[in-house]
């Protein structure tokens, strides 16, 4: 637990300037922990980070991260985001021919949806960040608030196991006393009027952030189970890999972003 705490401090106190600072540095940081986040999954794969598709897939990676604000370098060389995708995937099927199926269809597969989950998340966490900072810190305290939620009021009264075969520590009180601590920490934070929104779609979008953020701790649950590891890295002392923290912001922030855009 001290590992862990120590982890906790250093981590953010190193995340949370840079994300106000945004910009490049936000971008660089991005980059990283996505292309670690992807490593982690290649990992599970028993894909090796050297060969041939990884640098395929984190190439592929790295094209999706582009920020919108910056796509048109992609004009220098012709093609659109959606073209070298299919360059990519073309490329990828061509390897199956030529290492004779050692690399499959299905790895072909894993490794572009792979790529798609890692990297669209961060990706509208770089896009949530240009559409203003207390987006951010409006999703983080939500997820936060959920986490919290859904741990103590699942260890207080929860007793319906939610998804035992994924995980089997969480439960069906704690999953609804999750979103029920969002929607107290997002009326909260509108209080201070941070955001240019009513009460009612703060409410609603808190209820489909943590909703979503649960799904994607389960979703990567169902990762480390199917491929039997403990955790997604050893990256972070105390809390494992990357994917193990940013699991819940790789769902929440895409529908954060789809929701502003309709509100």
């Amino acid at each position: 637990m001290k590992t862990r705490i120590i982890t906790g401090i250093i981590a953010m106190g190193l995340f949370i300037p840079i994300v106000v600072y945004g910009g490049l540095p936000l971008s660089i940081l991005l980059y990283v922990a996505g292309t670690i986040g992807l490593y982690e999954l290649l990992r599970m794969k028993n894909i090796h980070m050297y060969s041939i598709p990884s640098i395929l897939s984190i190439l592929l990676l790295w094209i999706t991260l582009i920020p919108g604000a910056y796509v048109h370098i992609l004009d220098t060389i012709g093609f659109s985001k959606t073209e070298l995708t299919f360059i990519i995937i073309l490329l990828l099927l061509t390897y199956t021919v030529i290492s004779k199926n050692k690399f499959t269809f299905d790895d072909s597969a894993f490794l572009l949806l792979a790529t798609m989950y890692v990297g669209m998340g961060f990706y509208y966490f770089l896009e949530t960040r240009e559409e203003g900072l207390m987006y951010i810190f409006f999703t983080l305290l939500v997820i936060w608030s959920t986490d919290s939620g859904a741990y103590f009021i699942g260890k207080s009264i929860g007793k319906k196991k939610l998804w035992p075969e994924i995980s089997p520590n969480k439960t069906v009180e704690g999953f609804l006393g999750g979103i029920a601590s969002a929607i107290v920490a997002g009326v909260i934070f509108q209080v201070f009027d941070l955001l240019p929104v009513s009460f009612g779609v703060i409410i609603v979008t808190a209820m489909a952030v943590s909703i979503f953020g649960q799904l994607g701790d389960l979703v990567e649950s169902a990762f480390k189970r199917h491929y039997d590891v403990k955790d997604s890295g050893k990256i972070l002392p105390g809390h494992g890999g990357v994917l193990d923290r940013f699991d819940s912001l790789l769902f929440a922030l895409p529908i954060l972003h789809f929701l502003h855009l309709m509100f």
